[in-house]
């Protein structure tokens, strides 16, 4: 008896060279829609400081673009709870398009620091038409102290701090008027949402200034610059900086929310805590 069969034919290079090109694109698409806007990290940076008192842990929060208060806004709330930060910094673009301030009030009102939060405004507040003193009405129920072009001194842990709120774009004459209230025997922050402004204005009593806005780029490829930045953003995508003749330490956070698409890549979002002294 005998037998006859065609010979099995398994995957041919082809198919399989476009069945894993298809897996790899559904795991790229994965990773940048779903995986990577939600993988939040905790930066945490130790900064020297020669004034005298005990360590103060500052928490910088920036650029939510929150159109609803939803399960990971929430997992952002907790992670703050975990830090305990003494004081919390919140540096502008917390709207989207739909303007929904019922949201961001939901998150705000989820964080606590012993010694308070302050905030200054970005360029989606003003494109949501919701800035100045309406945003400051909406904030200060929440127990968010807003700063438009303003100081705010604290006591913490024995350290003398000023808080100076720069307003969105950040003008050199509001920077002049802050300056001359700046005392050089206190910790002086700068929060300004945009890193890009007149830095050879600033004097050497600003000990280090806290920016937001260019999301770290969002959406990058390793090696290469971001694909692109917002007006106002410079030279300055994520991190550490020095800026003016007198080195003075900028930080620009990637920000917890995405801008335009939900997307990120190769940038994950973040909240920075600062251990200042100790």
């Amino acid at each position: 008896m005998t037998f006859s069969s065609r010979p099995r034919r398994g995957v041919s290079r082809r198919r399989f060279l476009s069945l894993g090109m298809a897996g790899i694109a559904s795991a790229f698409v994965a990773d940048t829609a779903w995986y990577e806007p939600q993988a939040l990290q905790v930066e945490r940076i130790a900064l020297a400081s020669n004034s005298p008192g005990r360590q103060v842990r500052l928490l910088q929060i920036s650029d939510l673009h929150l159109s609803g208060f939803n399960r990971y806004f929430a997992k952002v709330a907790r992670q703050v709870a975990d830090l305990q930060p003494d004081l919390i910094v919140l540096t502008g673009d917390y709207l989207e398009e739909e303007r929904n301030i019922r949201g961001v009030l939901s998150f705000l009102k989820e964080l606590k620091a012993t010694h308070g939060i302050y905030a200054v405004q970005g360029n989606w507040e003003y494109w949501s038409r919701l800035e100045g003193e309406n945003l400051r009405r909406h904030f200060a129920g929440v127990g968010v102290k807003l700063l438009i072009n303003e100081r705010a001194d604290l006591e913490i842990n024995g350290r003398a701090l000023s808080i100076f709120g720069l307003d969105y774009p950040s003008a050199t004459d509001y920077l002049h008027q802050l300056q001359r209230e700046v005392d050089p025997q206190r910790f002086n922050l700068l929060l300004s949402h945009v890193p890009a402004f007149a830095h050879e204005q600033l004097n050497k009593y600003i000990n280090l200034i806290l920016s937001g806005h260019t999301h770290g780029g969002q959406v990058r490829l390793p090696f290469l610059p971001p694909l692109y930045l917002p007006r106002y953003s410079g030279r300055f995508v994520a991190g550490f900086y020095q800026v003016s003749q007198h080195r003075i330490p900028l930080y620009v956070s990637r920000g917890v929310g995405t801008s335009v698409m939900p997307l990120r890549l190769f940038c994950r979002p973040e909240i920075t805590l600062f251990e200042l002294g100790g």
